[in-house]
């Protein structure tokens, strides 16, 4: 009886063991973490990933307090010329929360795959595949070579149009100061209706000073004439 129970025990350990086992696999040290690519406009305190970025940084959640970390970069298919090949590396110590960032990072237009190595981890790193495009993001924030050449074309356009709006204009005051003098002359020395404005004016007058001269002349006469009578 002994010996049965002794096997009991010894089994029952060693099915606790077992159990014990996947249990402390499971929260191996920093395994419960996460690794996120961030656009570098992009707050750290939000845990989304962000497959494509032009400027960015690496973003680690939920490892363990003050946990060390290897990381690297490789070029990726289908843009790598050689696959596998590191293009960025660096190492980051983690905060008491099992928190950090990278500094901003930046490579050229492409495809790339992190990886990230931490102590104790239990298994392969953590990885993350990504694009860089800041074609796109230029064109999409900031003028275009094409938009550029256009907005000069207009500058262009509109510096030629000024000159020629102001030569026009000029020519207007200038008409307007020689317009005076112009229709003076052609009143007063022109051989049309200037001379004969003024003949036709003359005319009448004198003839009603005449006039007016012998009514005088006959109503003195008839006065004195009456006086005498």
């Amino acid at each position: 009886m002994r010996t049965l129970s002794r096997a009991g025990v010894f089994a029952a350990a060693c099915s606790a063991a077992l159990f014990a086992a996947p249990v402390a696999h499971a929260t191996a040290p920093g395994d419960n973490g996460t690794v996120k690519i961030h656009d570098a406009s992009t707050g750290e305190e939000l845990r989304r990933n962000e497959p494509h970025v032009c400027e960015f940084y690496l973003d680690a959640f939920g490892f363990d307090a003050g946990q060390q970390v290897d990381w690297h970069i490789e070029s990726w298919a289908p843009t790598a010329g050689v696959k596998g090949e590191t293009v960025k590396t660096g190492e980051i110590t983690l905060d008491a929360s099992g928190h950090g960032r990278t500094e901003d990072l930046s490579l050229p237009d492409g495809h790339y795959k992190l990886f990230w190595n931490f102590d104790g981890e239990n298994g392969s790193a953590k990885h993350k595949v990504f694009w860089t495009d800041c074609e796109d993001e230029e064109e999409g924030g900031v003028a275009s070579p094409s938009a550029s050449a256009s907005a000069s074309a207009s500058a262009s356009v509109a510096a030629s149009v000024a000159p020629s709006a102001g030569s026009s204009a000029a020519p207007e005051p200038s008409g307007d100061d020689s317009a005076a003098p112009s229709s003076s002359p052609s009143v007063q020395g022109g051989s049309g209706g200037g001379d004969l404005a003024e003949t036709g004016s003359g005319a009448p007058v004198g003839l009603l000073s005449g006039v007016a001269a012998a009514l005088l002349a006959a109503g003195g006469y008839l006065v004195v004439r009456r006086r005498r009578a």
